[in-house]
This record gives structure tokens, C-alpha cells and sequence, in this order.
């Protein structure tokens, strides 16, 4: 099982803080993090790129103008390109083109401000973190809250900074064994939307269940890269047949998979001996489904316990939600029926 050694007896499906309390702090700050277990989190999900010198930080993307203060230092005005990760074409800074101690001078921004003004009123406040900051503090969390904690970790751009030189597998391997969570002790999950670099991963000795993320459409980037227009699309990995063909523990796919009226993935998935986890449950109206949304303001919160409830109805086995404190009250109404 995925999910059995970090989840509590009562905690189905698992609540994974989506970078942290992100509807609260900016992403993948300390803060958000930190916020996010003591708000029920059972885990927390960073996204893993690298730096020039082959640090593993936590962003949402390798491109980071968004998430940081980095249009403001003019020192790297000149960093500022235009390039193209797996098929899709930015114009920003990139985490590959900076060193660890240059980014460390940066600082963490909202990435949403008009649906999340209280979020942004922390802007400038935290530094960007490395994976083996949030090892310690989620250690330093499990320890004072006396409760099992862990880790979904996903991989992001593995084929995009294996190109530079980046293999993200081999430092990924080599982070969870330098901080002593390569047990198997499922703390920690691994999951990619590149199926290539969870088998790496695996082949590199890493203990962790692994988890392919599914996007709702489309093609991996890594089987794109090797196969081209040959490559299988993510609909075929869930078939019947094709779910029964991963070799992972667990599939994640967005929401509207499971909201589709008579949708029976996670049922089908289960039969294939794979759990299922569920991205992201968010309050605000511009990410609810039409149904649940209330008004027309977009940052006004809508019937999201509704929304929340019928993906928990499906017997989902983890979410990943933005505001980690709603989605544990949503699973303890489940609880108590």
C-alpha cells in the first residue's frame, strides 16, 4: 500500500498539503509547509527542479517568475530568456540558470494575489527551500506533533534537465539516502508525470512507492522524446488494460476524472491493485466545477465542502488540497457517518 505507513487508522483518504497551505502562504515556503501540518496535513507535496550546480529546490516550476521576487533584483535582469520545456514555450527566469547561493537571495511571492490577497500579504517574507531543508522540517514537524508525517515528491522537467546535464533521478536518489529516508518506511512518495524517471528512480535503489501523475489529456514528455508521435497518450494508461500495465503503486489525476457523473476510475484502478490520489481541492470559485461554483466572483469561496465531499464519495485514497484545514473537516464528516 502506498499510503499505510503514514496514515493514521482513521485518516482515508490521506490529505496532502499541495505545496504546503498554499491557499494560505505562499507555495513551498517554510510557512506554508510548517501551516499545513499543523492545519491536519498528513503529508506535504513539493515540486523538485535543480539549479545550475545540481541543488534540488522546491518550486512549482523551474521557471520562477511567478513564485519569486526575481523581476526585482536587477543583478538578473540579464538571466531573463525565453525557452522551451517539454513542447511549451516561457519567457522568465529559470531555476537551471542560478546557482544555489544566488537563489538563496531570493524570496517567495504569491503566485495567485487577486485570489489569494491574504496569501500575498506574506510576499518577501520566506526564503525558497531545498529538498533536504523540508526532510528536516518535516522531521522536526512529525516530532513535535507526535504523529507519523511524510512526503509526496514530485519530479518535475526530469527529461528537460536530464538534456542539461541534470539528471534529476540520480540527485533525487541521492538526497533521500543523505537524509536518511531511504527506509522504505513509506514517509516518502515519488511521483512524475514523466514515467521514465519514476522507473530511474526505482532502478537507483530508492525504497519509495512510485505515483504517475495523469493529466486529463495529452502525452508524457519523456515517452514524446523518445517515441515521438508514437508515444501512448495519459488516456491509455487508464484503460483497464493500461492500468493494469503501470508498474507504480498509485495513480493521480485531476478531479473532474472523478466528478464525471458514473465515472468508475477508482474502482477500476483498485482492481488493478493501484491506489488513487486526486489533485487539488481549492474553495475559490475559479477552481471549483461549474457546479459548485457560487456567484460570480472568482476568488469568492463556493459550496466546496459539496465539491469536496463528492471526490471523497468515490473512495479516493488521497487529495491534495490547497487549504489542507478544509479537506481534513470534509474527511471527519465521512468519519463520523
Amino acid at each position: 500500500m502506498v499510503i499505510s505507513a503514514v496514515q493514521r487508522l482513521d485518516a482515508r483518504p490521506l490529505v496532502i498539503g499541495h505545496r504546503g497551505a498554499s491557499g494560505y502562504r505562499p507555495e513551498h515556503s517554510a510557512a506554508a509547509y510548517e501551516l499545513a501540518f499543523e492545519l491536519g496535513a498528513d503529508c506535504v507535496e513539493p515540486d523538485v527542479v535543480a539549479t545550475r550546480d545540481g541543488v534540488l529546490v522546491i518550486r512549482h516550476e523551474n521557471e520562477i517568475s511567478g513564485t519569486t521576487d526575481v523581476a526585482g533584483h536587477p543583478e538578473f535582469a540579464g538571466r531573463r530568456r525565453t525557452a522551451s520545456v517539454d513542447g511549451v514555450t516561457h519567457t522568465g527566469w529559470f531555476t537551471e540558470d542560478f546557482t544555489w547561493a544566488e537563489l538563496q537571495t531570493l524570496r517567495c511571492v504569491e503566485r495567485l494575489p487577486a485570489l489569494r490577497p491574504g496569501s500575498a500579504a506574506y510576499d518577501g517574507h520566506f526564503g525558497i527551500l531545498r529538498l533536504s531543508d523540508l526532510f528536516s522540517l518535516v522531521e522536526r514537524a512529525a516530532d513535535a506533533q507526535q504523529r507519523p508525517l511524510g512526503i509526496v515528491a514530485e519530479i518535475k522537467h526530469a527529461t528537460h534537465f536530464a538534456r542539461l546535464g541534470l539528471p534529476l533521478d540520480e540527485l533525487f536518489a541521492a538526497e533521500v539516502e543523505a537524509a536518511g529516508w531511504n527506509s522504505g518506511d513509506g514517509r516518502l512518495v515519488v511521483e512524475s508525470f514523466e514515467p521514465t524517471v519514476l522507473e530511474r528512480v526505482r532502478a537507483r535503489g530508492v525504497l519509495a512507492p512510485s505515483v504517475l501523475l495523469v493529466e486529463a489529456e495529452g502525452v508524457p514528455a519523456d515517452l514524446v522524446a523518445a517515441r515521438g508521435a508514437s508515444a501512448a497518450d495519459y488516456a491509455s494508461f487508464l484503460t483497464p488494460d493500461g492500468l493494469r500495465g503501470l508498474s507504480v503503486e498509485g495513480i493521480s489525476v485531476p478531479k473532474q476524472l472523478l466528478l464525471h457523473p458514473g465515472s468508475r476510475l477508482v474502482d477500476s484502478a483498485h482492481g488493478a491493485g493501484l491506489e488513487v490520489f486526486t489533485w487539488t481541492l481549492r474553495p475559490e470559485n475559479e477552481f471549483l466545477d461549474t457546479r459548485f461554483r457560487v456567484g460570480a466572483d472568482e476568488a469568492a469561496w463556493g459550496a466546496w465542502r459539496d465539491e469536496f465531499s463528492r471526490v471523497m464519495a468515490s473512495g479516493v485514497d488521497g487529495v491534495f488540497a490547497d487549504h489542507p484545514d478544509l479537506a481534513v473537516a470534509v474527511r471527519a464528516e465521512f468519519a463520523g457517518r
